[in-house]
């Protein structure tokens, strides 16, 4: 079985992606773990100049989450078709929100953390400090984040932005291979560069890693040139009709390019197309 983690804030967004990472997985066996977290810096109130009780917090904080997710779980069993193959488990935990997913992430044995966001803006948020860009950079756990226009198709095209600048883990493909082997989908190898350039030794070596890891399936590389690396992003997602973009969270710089921009109206493929991150 697959253990999926889904933290919620019982919001649309969150709702959205819910409903995403159980249609992706449809013919998955899996155990989806719905986590509300309260966090300790909620608790903290101005008007109480100390810590809750543990029973304050469970009548006050955790009765409440409880209900909440049970009300989730009831919502899920009524829209979305249901499948033998899935199992749905409720948390309510107070924490700090990345110490708890972190925790959870160890104790179930997580492969993927699926997380909905608001909006471009929402992701340009979540990179500078919001709650999805702590889980993406300080958990180690692919995760996979769904923008709030995103509905479930069948993945036929998986874009992969890269500077070739990392010499990349096997295991980090992995979470790639999956989803190729599942949809029987097409790899698509993009370098974005701000200028025309030859490849150095390593970069070549790391492109040469991926031409083996991937040569029993459908991949193409494609080398694009532009001062805005995210205009090319959006305009190679139009030309392929991209439905899934995946990127290594440990080139945050090349990561951050990817999902800043000035004129946030310019690029869609923000609230459009889900997110999957990887972890090397």
């Amino acid at each position: 079985m697959k253990n999926v983690l889904l933290p919620t804030d019982f919001s649309e967004n969150s709702w959205n992606a819910i409903k995403y990472a159980i249609d992706f997985h449809e013919e998955t066996a899996c155990n989806f773990f719905l986590l509300h977290v309260n966090r300790l810096s909620h608790l903290l109130l101005n008007e109480v100049p100390y810590l809750p009780t543990q029973d304050v917090v469970e009548s006050v904080y955790t009765k409440p989450s409880k209900t909440e997710l049970l009300k989730l779980q009831k919502r899920i069993a009524k829209q979305i078709p249901s499948s033998s193959k899935h199992r749905f488990y409720t948390i309510a935990d107070h924490n700090f929100l990345v110490q708890s997913v972190r925790d959870h992430v160890e104790k179930k044995n997580i492969e993927l953390i699926v997380l909905g966001t608001k909006g471009a803006s929402g992701l340009k948020k979540a990179i500078v400090g919001s709650n999805t860009g702590d889980i993406i950079t300080k958990v180690a756990c692919t995760t996979l984040i769904v923008p709030e226009n995103a509905t479930y198709k069948k993945i036929r095209e998986l874009a992969f932005p890269t500077d070739f600048a990392l010499q990349y883990n096997l295991n980090t493909l992995e979470p790639i291979l999956k989803v190729i082997q599942k949809n029987d989908a097409a790899l698509r190898v993009v370098h974005i560069s701000k200028k025309a350039a030859e490849l150095n030794s390593d970069q070549i070596k790391n492109k040469e890693l991926l031409e083996d890891y991937f040569q029993a399936h459908a991949h193409s590389f494609h080398f694009l040139t532009n001062k805005n690396i995210e205009a090319a992003v959006q305009c190679f997602v139009d030309s392929r009709d991209v439905d899934m973009i995946t990127m290594v969270a440990k080139n945050l710089n090349y990561f951050q390019q990817i999902l800043f921009h000035s004129k946030v109206e310019e690029i869609s493929y923000h609230i459009n197309i889900p997110f999957l991150v990887l972890h090397n």
